[in-house]
């Protein structure tokens, strides 16, 4: 290991945060690190790999196939594999007969589990508390068990994830989906829950609710969106989550970026088709059961009202005995105290507005980037704008926080891999991952088209 001047240990590459796109870095690092080309550090302030621990519903599944793992679409051939996994864990023959595609999210969270347990640069609970500029690159100031450190890297990449997005604050009963574990066996007891927003999430939490909450419970679920809508899954439409178009799309005018992000809602944030199958099942039995003798009320009530097209504007929590008196804003965590939640709400194409009153708000409306707090203030300033290769300045790079210039698959597991390659070829100055300089059939431009289609022709100005 090498030391900086000042005497701290120094790294190539510090990675701040261990998800599965920094963990993805680290798997794709670790072949450069034992042949002595690359000394890299990551380091993770929870004990442990986590993953989306508050939706982890039971047969919940990932969005994209087993081979969006942490190495294989950049090289198949890395013993990081999920295949190596399955094997590993002598579960590759069971795999092979199920034929389904898509691990479950425990799976996939065991998984990323095993990688992190193999890599002994992955360092977790160590909590950076400073990142600055120094001589050697960079230093960073982090806390561990056997108390404050300091390391200096010539690199730093941060894959810290996103955070919750809350569209409103009440003193109680209101949470985000990305917490509803924890609040769930008290949730499923209430006699009215309100789920907004109509992305996946929101779609499994209504799924769950109406299988397990309590007989005759009211769930609602409203979203801002036209309808409740599936996921774009066809051939030709997954295309946009390959380097052909993050490469198309990085290279548009930021106005024409972020005009074109609003209209692709339905690639990253609508609802899988087996979701929706599954909610219409569940409704289509529970009309049936409000027919013959259930306990639902009205016939025909299903115990659900599906409202699209809503904007929720405000929402006061009213304990009980108190309503009309809201009480003061503050924790978002379902109470323990009975109560009343009050939403008012917007119709948006009718301009119609109404309340609604709820036992408690669950709230699946996505997430948004961190602004880390331990970046020295003329790092934090770099964000924002990341080019090609994912760096936002000389030396920083980002992981899933570049959203505005890559393009729709900036989340995506699926190109993750390739990130990380990126990244590491562009680290170590030289190819040490060869990348596909083409992966779709689509041409998202003409020049593009024009290097295989000798009838287009490009005028030069």
């Amino acid at each position: 290991m090498q030391h900086s001047t000042t005497g701290a240990p120094h790294f190539d590459l510090v990675g701040v945060g261990i998800g599965p796109f920094n963990l993805s870095l680290a798997a794709l690092a670790e072949p450069l690190r034992e042949n002595h080309s690359l000394e890299p550090l990551f380091l993770e302030c929870r004990p442990e790999f986590a993953w989306h621990r508050g939706m982890m519903l039971d047969g919940a599944a990932l969005q994209v196939p087993f081979l969006a793992d942490l190495v294989s679409l950049t090289d198949p051939t890395s013993r990081f594999s999920v295949l190596n996994w399955l094997r590993e864990t002598d579960r590759l023959y069971s795999f092979y007969f199920a034929e389904n595609l898509f691990l479950q999210r425990r799976e996939y969270e065991a998984y990323c589990q095993w990688v992190a347990a193999q890599l002994p640069f992955c360092r977790f609970g160590a909590t950076v508390t400073r990142v600055r500029r120094a001589e050697a690159g960079f230093e960073v100031e982090y806390s561990a068990a056997s108390g404050p450190m300091i390391v200096t890297a010539t690199n730093i990449v941060l894959g810290i994830g996103t955070e919750p997005v809350m569209p409103f604050e009440v003193s109680g009963g209101a949470l985000h989906s990305a917490d509803y574990l924890l609040h769930r066996e008290r949730v499923r007891t209430l006699d009215d829950v309100t789920v907004i927003g109509s992305g996946q999430s929101g779609a499994e939490i209504v799924l769950d609710l109406l299988r397990t909450g309590a007989p005759g419970q009211r769930v609602r679920w409203l979203t801002r969106s036209a309808a409740f809508e599936p996921m774009e899954y066809s051939k030709l439409g997954l295309e946009h989550f390959t380097p052909d178009y993050t490469r198309f799309f990085h290279g548009l005018r930021e106005d024409v970026r972020a005009d074109l992000l609003h209209t692709q809602g339905r690639l990253h944030k609508a609802i899988s088709f087996d979701t929706i199958a599954d909610l219409h099942a569940e409704l289509h039995m529970r009309s049936f059961d409000s027919l013959y003798g259930g306990t639902l009320g009205l016939a025909g009530d299903t115990g659900a009202t599906l409202l699209p097209g809503v904007s929720v504007t405000g929402a006061a929590w009213h304990a009980a005995g108190s309503r009309g008196a809201a009480a003061d804003a503050g924790s978002s965590a379902v109470p323990r105290v009975p109560g009343t939640v009050e939403l008012t709400c917007l119709h948006e194409r009718q301009k119609r507005e109404f309340s609604v009153l709820t036992d408690a708000v669950i709230c699946a409306t996505g997430y948004r980037e961190r602004t880390p707090a331990f970046l020295d203030p003329d790092l934090a300033l770099l964000l924002g704008a990341a080019d090609l290769e994912h760096r936002v300045a000389p030396g920083v790079y980002v992981q899933n926080a570049e959203q505005r210039t890559h393009g729709v698959g900036a989340p995506d597991l699926g190109l993750g891999a390739h990130r990380a390659a990126v990244i590491l070829n562009a680290v170590t100055g030289r190819t040490v991952y060869d990348l596909p300089r083409r992966a779709a059939h689509t041409a998202f431009d003409p020049e593009a088209a024009a290097e295989r289609d000798p009838g287009i022709r490009i005028e030069v100005p």
